[in-house]
């Protein structure tokens, strides 16, 4: 055998996880997987379909690889994930470059789709999203001292604005045991970081175990030998009490949490069919404040839904100024196809929405900035990631910084501190919203 296949990865870490799995299934089935899809017999692309985006960037990746095929450099294409689940019809009419699909029910069916695909056949899987295989091996693509652990798939929320039910299926939670055992291998290989992640980790368990697990969860998990643990996404009607004071019990539980409210004024948070009001939210966010020391708290949040007035915006803006949120993700509102949002009535238009988007995510750098400084002079535990050749010092991250969607420590030392390896950093400055540091005796430290 010995075809190289290479694989790329849209879109959340979710996805992630079921792209390391497909690679995993293609390595043990005797392939080469390759890190660049130039030269590749085959080039698997994972994709993201949950927004306009999202489905503009995997389109493009699709594109781009076609490109590569017409001038030789690549043999085949297989698209997989979100796009290929919502969009099977269309890419089979209008991207003929494409050598076949598999969907979000049929991850496990890579091996035999890339075999098709490298014998000149034109696979189409399309296996059901409600009863799909989430065990199995990784090839972890993360660096080495942090994974993400996916402990549950679907989601049972139904939000007007969202498309995720109907890709992925209604919400699965993972075995304890399955994911324990997961947890300790990648533990065994030198992970120190867990990251948790599902569309909705509060709810873990309730399908399987017919009550709320998470807190039993991190129980066991924090038995292994790991630094930190971290929790995405932790929605705000299953947040109980139970979880909040496992979260601050727990030292390997880093205070972050990832609450994502989408909104506050009560009109909308019913339009979008969230459970729950600004009233709850409010209550919540002030015992995770009470009850968890240092508590760093992430949003998200969605600008320009049907219906949003200027009265609606400025409450959701006076509630920031007010909660002063260390950390927001600003979204949009994208009208998409298939959900009940897209059809509401009082669209708001979409420059409007965006500038909404452009004043909330302005109001946010404010508090953030303001947060940073008010960082400075601590000594903060980083994990360091490496050497940044451009800024010329390490660059790392506090358990306040979750990757790629959070900030990063830049800081210089008087010796070598290898990567994967948590050190003391004196914070000392900010520079263009990220904060700076120094380590003065590492080598004496080490």
């Amino acid at each position: 055998m010995g075809e190289q296949v290479a694989f790329i990865s849209l879109g959340c870490d979710k996805n992630r996880v079921n792209c390391e799995q497909m690679a995993a299934l293609v390595q043990d089935a005797g392939y080469t997987v390759v890190d660049e899809p130039e030269g590749a017999d085959l080039c698997v692309v994972n994709t993201c379909g949950f927004i306009d985006a999202a489905k503009e960037e995997a389109i493009g990746v699709i594109l781009e690889m076609a490109r590569l095929k017409e001038e030789g450099r690549l043999k085949k294409l297989l698209v997989t994930g979100c796009l290929s689940q919502r969009y099977r019809r269309e890419i089979g009419e209008e991207l003929p470059e494409v050598d076949g699909l598999l969907g979000t029910g049929s991850y496990t069916d890579i091996v035999p789709a890339v075999r098709e695909v490298l014998s000149g056949g034109r696979p189409e899987y399309f296996g059901d999203i409600n009863h799909t295989f989430e065990d199995g091996d990784r090839m972890v693509s993360t660096p080495p001292w942090t994974a993400y652990l996916k402990i549950a798939e679907g989601c049972f929320n139904r939000c007007a604005f969202c498309v995720i039910p109907t890709l992925r299926g209604r919400y699965r939670s993972r075995s304890m045991e399955s994911i324990l055992a997961e947890a300790q291998a990648l533990v065994d290989g030198g992970v120190q970081e867990l990251i948790l992640i599902a569309q909705d980790v509060t709810r873990y368990g309730q399908d399987r175990y017919h009550q709320l697990m998470l807190p039993e969860l991190l129980r066991r998990l924090c038995r292994l030998d790991v630094h930190w643990i971290r929790l995405h996404y932790l929605y705000p009607d299953a947040l109980t009490d139970e979880l909040i004071d496992t979260i601050a019990r727990e030292e390997k539980i880093v205070p972050y949490v990832d609450v994502p409210i989408q909104h506050v004024n009560d009109g909308i948070l019913k339009a979008m069919c969230r459970r729950g009001d600004k009233a709850h939210i409010t209550g919540l966010f002030r015992r995770l404040r009470e009850r968890i020391p240092n508590v760093v708290i992430r949003t998200s949040l969605i600008c320009g839904l049907p219906g949003e007035g200027e009265a609606e915006f400025e409450e959701l803006c006076q509630f920031l100024r007010e909660q002063r949120l260390e950390r927001a993700g600003v979204f949009q509102f994208s009208p998409e196809e298939g959900t009940p949002a897209a059809a509401m009535p009082d669209q708001v238009p979409p420059e409007v929405a965006a500038r909404r988007v452009a004043l909330v995510s302005e109001l946010q750098a404010e508090v953030m900035d303001a947060w940073n400084e008010s960082q400075l002079g601590q000594v903060v535990e980083v994990l360091c990631e490496g050497f940044d050749e451009e800024m010329g010092c390490y660059a790392g991250r506090t358990w306040a910084d979750s990757p790629g969607v959070d900030g990063t420590v830049y800081f210089t030392a008087a010796g070598e501190v290898p990567a994967g390896t948590f050190v003391p950093v004196l914070l000392t400055g900010t520079e263009d919203g990220e904060r700076m540091g120094e380590i003065d005796h590492w080598e004496d430290e080490l």
